[in-house]
């Protein structure tokens, strides 16, 4: 059956409208840059961001070009290094000064900066230098100029080293050309050196190219970037010779005695001719079952005021089309800076694979099917993410090893008054027996290494025990596919031993939590590599240490038994943390109860170690959610009487958390059996749901999306989860469609030009140049999920086919993967009981 809403009338009437747009565009263009109501330049087809970014140690910040609707350059800023890295000086920036008369930004900055001076999460170690300076952006036209006033001149001993650097994204890059000058040369998409000494004794790159007109992408009209050098010169270096992350980077020294317009430079972007945002069809990248909604969000140019005309085709065997629908999609709004619609297609259910089309945009192919959820999509991440991930282990795959036998040296007792690079700290107490850098025995089992860091964060290891145990909880997936074999530490995927899978995760999980507790007397708060070369270290993390114990007795190229006189072990931090305890705690109850029936023993330790944990930390103050979370899953396991009287009598402080652990509470109302209390919690879910209500509308992606630097894609699987448990609860008060959009989001239906699913190797379209320990590789790891989609401020979603974005591509442990999987099986179940 063909649904037609669109008649000629309408056709002529978005004809004309379609060409109105174009002209206005156009004449957008001819205006050139102007300063907008957000503070940064833009016109059609070019926006010039000025510091509204505060994130340069990744690639987020300063000056900031966006070119035909892709981010091209970014940390436009004075540096005091060529090619600087992550735990490198940053300035500190102050308040954007804006000029519109003149078409004028300026932002006051300096070094250093006191709030990273050896301080907070990833401290920097400041330079003796006291450096004031502004950085302004003159539009002129379609261009732009860039200039730095120095308060002052730079001390005798840093001329030469101070320069204003502009990283341009190799992505965009690797195969294209450049002139410097009159001087061709080529973007390699491999750093080629060569590495030389500077006259400080650093080791640097060699410049690739200097002079002082750079022409970058001449053959590509997208990305033809134009920089002149008023002022100085200009080199082009590889920021990859020290670290595989780093960027393109277009740099000018500053001279001796320089003060005001000690740097200017002219930029020329190129703009295609009416360049308008094509619009981008987000759908889920596996397909949807018959009988579940299914709205494509479209997204188009902030100037785009009508509805354009949405198409869904089915494509037959034979390969051609046939038209199922068609009409006007329903107009959302703007948000972020794109224009929004709805097309809705919920009522076509004839399975088979379809496809969107929007005037010249297309969506990729998807399928409507009943058995969508049942193969091929939570299952890679049980048989390959999970396995991958665990430390402790060798990881074998057919021919392949994913990577050695692992850290069988952890681990040693952190050093106290110590503040680690990547943000964990040692007090002035070990809160141990133990005394700094002596080894603690039992620490070298079970746990997943964290992403690419191979760190293991107990929140993170317990956070992936709860919700692997509520998936088996509640769904039973009787999955087996990989062996697992913790007596000789060995794992070998797509090699069925028996047993299911998500239990043995399950067990891997407990066992590196119950380790650290039974030899710690209390939860270890991480176990991380002591040094940044470790930490940056990628591959095989086999390699990072020698899996010998260490022994300060011996020489460091000496080894007796399983001891070394390397000191490269990791090592574990303590804290006192109640609330953290807690989360713990309800891991551990869930835990047990999966476990009993399958290992015994595990289960037994499991409900010990989590009511321990209770009676220590049940008095900390706050954490009322956390100790609700706690309470249900104790009494879930234990059925104990005294857990259920605590709960009622927490009821105050249920209402005030309704939002945070009201999921929690739908699985134990019906064995408290306590009407009044029941019903209280029921007319907070009630209250609540009113509220959430209110937040989904803030967004078209029907989820609670809230745009960061870091993507949303674990909060908001985890809202899906609770929505799960929230809708079988109180099935008259919350509806299913929540979790399902959750589910959406992470399979496509998100934000900016990339559609790909968020998890790895499942849809069509995926994200497979991923931040795991094996990026350097431009790879990734079947079923890993990423964080997702980030946010360049003020207004710019991005989601970029590159490895070394932690803030958007990295595979999180604690609640990503993991909570896909639930949401996979949460959606099969509801939609088969919908049926």
């Amino acid at each position: 059956m063909i649904i037609n809403k669109y008649s000629k009338t309408n056709l002529k009437t978005y004809i004309f409208l379609t060409l109105v747009f174009l002209l206005s565009i156009d004449h957008a263009q001819q205006k050139g840059l102007q300063i907008n109501d957000q503070e940064y330049f833009e016109m059609p087809g070019l926006n010039v961001m000025v510091f509204h970014d505060y994130y340069p140690d990744g690639h987020q910040g300063g000056i900031t070009i966006i070119q035909n609707g892709t981010r091209v350059a970014a940390n436009g800023d004075l540096r005091l290094e060529p090619a600087p890295g992550q735990w490198q000086p940053i300035p500190k920036v102050g308040e954007r000064v804006v000029d519109l008369n003149s078409k004028k930004i300026s932002v006051p900055c300096a070094y250093p900066n006191p709030d990273r001076d050896r301080k907070g999460f990833n401290p920097i170690i400041y330079p003796d230098l006291s450096l004031n300076y502004a950085v302004n952006v003159t539009a002129e036209g379609s261009d732009f100029r860039i200039t730095v006033d120095l308060e002052n001149p730079l001390p005798e001993n840093w001329v030469g080293r101070v320069g204003f650097n502009l990283e341009l994204f190799p992505g965009e890059l690797f195969g294209k050309t450049y002139y410097m000058d009159d001087t061709p040369g080529l973007f390699p998409r491999q750093m080629n050196g060569p590495i030389e000494v500077d006259p400080h004794g650093i080791l640097e790159v060699k410049p690739m190219a200097e002079g002082n007109k750079l022409v970058i992408a001449p053959e590509c009209e997208s990305r033809r970037l134009t920089i002149t050098a008023e002022k100085g010169r200009l080199q082009l270096l590889d920021g990859r010779a020290h670290h595989n992350n780093g960027w393109f980077i277009v740099r000018s020294v500053i001279p001796a005695k320089a003060t005001s317009n000690a740097i200017q430079w002219l930029v020329s972007a190129t703009v295609l001719p009416g360049w308008t945002y094509k619009p981008v069809i987000h759908v889920s990248q596996i397909g949807y079952q018959p009988q579940q909604p299914k709205k494509a969000v479209i997204e188009c140019d902030i100037n785009q005021d009508k509805s354009p005309l949405s198409i869904l085709h089915k494509i037959l065997p034979t390969g051609k089309d046939k038209i199922v629908l068609k009409s006007l999609p329903q107009v959302w709004g703007k948000f972020l800076r794109y224009q929004y619609y709805i097309f809705d297609f919920s009522a076509i259910r004839e399975p088979g694979i379809y496809k969107i089309t929007c005037g010249n945009s297309q969506s990729q192919p998807f399928k409507i099917d009943n058995n969508l959820y049942k193969k091929d999509v939570w299952q890679p991440t049980l048989s390959y993410f999970l396995p991958v991930q665990m430390c402790h282990m060798r990881v074998n795959d057919r021919y392949r090893v994913w990577h050695g036998l692992c850290h069988m040296d952890d681990a040693l007792m952190a050093p106290t008054d110590t503040l680690h690079f990547d943000g964990y700290e040692q007090g002035s107490s070990t809160l141990t027996k133990y005394r700094p850098l002596e080894p603690v025995p039992g620490l070298n089992v079970g746990g997943w290494h964290d992403a690419g860091d191979y760190d293991l964060r107990v929140e993170s290891q317990a956070g992936t025990v709860r919700i692997l145990a509520l998936i088996y909880e509640a769904f039973k997936p009787d999955y087996d596919q990989t062996t697992i074999n913790q007596v000789k530490h060995l794992v070998e995927l797509n090699v069925p031993d028996g047993k299911p899978d998500i239990l043995q995760q399950v067990e891997h999980g407990v066992l590196t939590i119950l380790g650290g507790y039974k030899n710690l007397g209390r939860l270890y708060r991480g176990i991380i590599c002591p040094t940044l070369r470790q930490y940056v270290m990628l591959g095989d993390g086999s390699t990072m240490t020698d899996n010998k114990v260490y022994n300060p007795q011996l020489e460091s190229t000496e080894t007796r038994d399983n001891t070394s006189g390397v000191l490269d072990d990791r090592w574990v931090f303590t804290e006192e943390n109640p609330r953290r305890a807690l989360q713990v705690a309800a891991s551990l109850a869930a835990a047990s109860r999966v476990l009993h029936g399958y290992n015994m023993n595990l289960s037994e330790q499991c409900l010990q170690t989590a009511e321990k944990l209770w009676i220590e930390n049940q008095e900390a103050p706050r954490g009322d959610s956390n100790k609700i979370e706690t309470l249900a899953e104790l009494f879930l396991a234990t059925g104990n009487e005294n857990y259920k009287q605590m709960l009622i009598d927490m009821l105050p402080a249920i209402s005030r958390n309704i939002g945070r652990s009201g999921w929690v509470l739908g699985r134990v109302l019906p064995l408290i059996n306590d009407s009044t209390f029941s019903d209280s919690v029921t007319e907070s879910i009630r209250t609540f749901y009113q509220r959430l209500k209110e937040n989904l509308k803030e967004n078209p992606f029907g989820v609670p999306y809230r745009p960061n630097i870091w993507g949303a894609g674990w909060s908001i699987q985890n809202f899906g989860v609770h929505q799960y448990y929230l809708h079988k609860g109180w099935p008259e008060i919350i509806p299913a469609d929540h979790m399902l959009a959750a589910l959406n989001f992470v399979l496509g239906c998100h934000p900016g030009s990339n559609t790909a699913s968020f998890a790895s190797g499942i849809g069509v379209n995926s994200v497979t140049v991923a931040y795991g320990f094996n990026r350097a590789d431009w790879s990734y790891i079947p079923g890993g999920v990423v964080s997702g989609t980030a946010y360049i401020r003020p207004d710019f979603p991005e989601l970029k086919d590159w490895p070394f974005f932690w803030q958007q591509t990295e595979y999180v442990i604690g609640g990503g993967a993991s909570n896909f999987m639930f949401l996979v099986l949460a959606a099969q179940e509801i939609l088969s009981e919908s049926n």
